[in-house]
Protein backbone atom coordinates (compact mmCIF):
# COMPACT_ATOMS: atom_id res chain seq x y z
CA UNK A 1 0.00 0.00 0.00
CA UNK A 2 1.46 3.20 -0.97
CA UNK A 3 1.00 5.92 1.86
CA UNK A 4 2.46 8.82 0.12
CA UNK A 5 2.96 11.39 -2.38
CA UNK A 6 6.47 11.94 -3.32
CA UNK A 7 9.15 13.37 -5.74
CA UNK A 8 12.47 13.17 -6.62
CA UNK A 9 14.47 16.61 -7.08
CA UNK A 10 17.80 17.52 -8.73
CA UNK A 11 18.22 19.36 -5.93
CA UNK A 12 20.96 19.66 -3.05
CA UNK A 13 19.05 18.66 0.42
CA UNK A 14 18.95 22.39 2.03
CA UNK A 15 18.00 23.86 -1.40
CA UNK A 16 14.55 21.17 -1.78
CA UNK A 17 14.10 22.37 1.92
CA UNK A 18 13.51 26.08 0.80
CA UNK A 19 11.66 24.99 -2.29
CA UNK A 20 9.75 22.73 -0.42
CA UNK A 21 9.00 25.28 2.41
CA UNK A 22 8.10 27.88 -0.33
CA UNK A 23 5.87 25.34 -2.78
CA UNK A 24 3.68 24.51 0.66
CA UNK A 25 3.41 28.44 1.61
CA UNK A 26 2.26 28.68 -2.61
CA UNK A 27 -0.38 26.19 -1.77
CA UNK A 28 -1.56 27.70 1.35
CA UNK A 29 0.05 25.82 4.12
CA UNK A 30 2.10 27.38 6.82
CA UNK A 31 5.20 25.28 8.72
CA UNK A 32 3.65 24.47 12.32
CA UNK A 33 6.58 22.42 13.27
CA UNK A 34 9.78 20.62 12.01
CA UNK A 35 11.77 18.16 13.33
CA UNK A 36 15.40 17.31 12.28
CA UNK A 37 15.30 13.78 11.87
CA UNK A 38 18.96 13.18 11.36
CA UNK A 39 19.78 15.20 14.59
CA UNK A 40 17.22 13.85 16.50
CA UNK A 41 18.31 10.51 15.66
CA UNK A 42 22.01 11.24 16.37
CA UNK A 43 21.38 12.35 19.90
CA UNK A 44 18.99 10.02 20.69
CA UNK A 45 20.56 6.78 19.80
CA UNK A 46 23.98 7.75 18.36
CA UNK A 47 23.02 6.45 14.55
CA UNK A 48 23.50 8.62 11.33
CA UNK A 49 20.71 9.47 9.04
CA UNK A 50 21.40 11.18 5.71
CA UNK A 51 19.91 14.64 6.30
CA UNK A 52 15.99 14.92 6.58
CA UNK A 53 13.65 17.37 7.90
CA UNK A 54 9.61 16.46 8.71
CA UNK A 55 7.75 19.40 8.06
CA UNK A 56 4.01 19.63 9.61
CA UNK A 57 2.48 21.27 7.54
CA UNK A 58 -1.08 22.73 7.87
CA UNK A 59 -3.52 24.58 5.54
CA UNK A 60 -5.62 26.04 8.49
CA UNK A 61 -9.34 26.36 6.53
CA UNK A 62 -8.92 22.39 5.99
CA UNK A 63 -7.73 21.30 9.29
CA UNK A 64 -11.05 23.49 10.78
CA UNK A 65 -12.84 21.49 8.41
CA UNK A 66 -12.06 17.87 9.27
CA UNK A 67 -12.17 18.68 12.85
CA UNK A 68 -15.71 20.05 12.24
CA UNK A 69 -16.56 17.10 10.59
CA UNK A 70 -14.40 14.72 13.15
CA UNK A 71 -12.83 16.10 16.05
CA UNK A 72 -10.81 12.76 16.45
CA UNK A 73 -8.84 13.55 12.97
CA UNK A 74 -6.95 16.01 15.16
CA UNK A 75 -4.83 13.30 15.81
CA UNK A 76 -3.50 13.10 12.29
CA UNK A 77 -2.73 16.77 11.55
CA UNK A 78 -0.78 18.34 10.65
CA UNK A 79 0.09 16.90 6.96
CA UNK A 80 4.05 15.35 7.58
CA UNK A 81 5.74 16.69 4.84
CA UNK A 82 9.53 14.82 4.87
CA UNK A 83 12.65 16.03 3.04
CA UNK A 84 15.22 13.72 2.57
CA UNK A 85 18.89 13.74 1.06
CA UNK A 86 19.36 10.76 -0.77
CA UNK A 87 23.03 11.32 -0.10
CA UNK A 88 24.03 12.41 -3.80
CA UNK A 89 22.96 15.55 -5.42
CA UNK A 90 18.84 14.37 -5.61
CA UNK A 91 16.62 14.89 -2.74
CA UNK A 92 13.05 12.96 -2.00
CA UNK A 93 10.03 14.74 -1.09
CA UNK A 94 6.93 13.23 0.21
CA UNK A 95 3.93 13.71 2.18
CA UNK A 96 1.31 11.67 3.70
CA UNK A 97 -1.35 10.88 1.25
CA UNK A 98 -4.85 12.17 2.48
CA UNK A 99 -6.68 9.63 0.91
CA UNK A 100 -4.89 7.61 3.46
CA UNK A 101 -6.20 9.42 6.13
CA UNK A 102 -9.75 9.00 4.40
CA UNK A 103 -9.44 5.29 5.41
CA UNK A 104 -8.59 6.09 8.70
CA UNK A 105 -11.87 8.33 8.81
CA UNK A 106 -15.84 7.02 8.53
CA UNK A 107 -17.77 8.76 6.75
CA UNK A 108 -17.84 11.13 3.60
CA UNK A 109 -17.96 14.71 5.08
CA UNK A 110 -14.49 14.32 5.03
CA UNK A 111 -13.63 13.26 1.58
CA UNK A 112 -13.95 17.07 0.02
CA UNK A 113 -11.31 17.76 2.40
CA UNK A 114 -9.11 14.86 1.73
CA UNK A 115 -9.15 15.78 -1.68
CA UNK A 116 -8.66 19.29 -1.61
CA UNK A 117 -5.72 18.55 0.59
CA UNK A 118 -4.25 16.06 -1.76
CA UNK A 119 -5.08 18.52 -4.86
CA UNK A 120 -2.42 21.21 -2.83
CA UNK A 121 -0.04 18.51 -1.69
CA UNK A 122 0.28 17.17 -5.24
CA UNK A 123 0.44 20.57 -6.86
CA UNK A 124 3.14 21.73 -4.71
CA UNK A 125 5.03 18.15 -5.22
CA UNK A 126 4.51 19.21 -8.89
CA UNK A 127 6.01 22.44 -8.40
CA UNK A 128 9.28 21.24 -6.90
CA UNK A 129 9.99 19.57 -9.91
CA UNK A 130 8.93 22.55 -12.16
CA UNK A 131 11.60 24.95 -9.87
CA UNK A 132 13.91 22.01 -10.14
CA UNK A 133 14.00 21.84 -13.50
CA UNK A 134 13.92 26.10 -14.04
CA UNK A 135 16.71 26.08 -11.82
CA UNK A 136 18.84 23.69 -13.72
CA UNK A 137 18.52 26.46 -16.71
CA UNK A 138 20.11 29.30 -14.44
Amino acid sequence: MTYTLSTTVDLPYDRAVEATRAALADQGFGILTEIDLAATMKAKLDVDLPPQVILGACRPQLAHQAIGVDPSIAAVLPCNVVVRSTGDATTVVEAFDPDVMMGLAEGEALASVAADAKQRLTAALAALTSHDTSSQEK
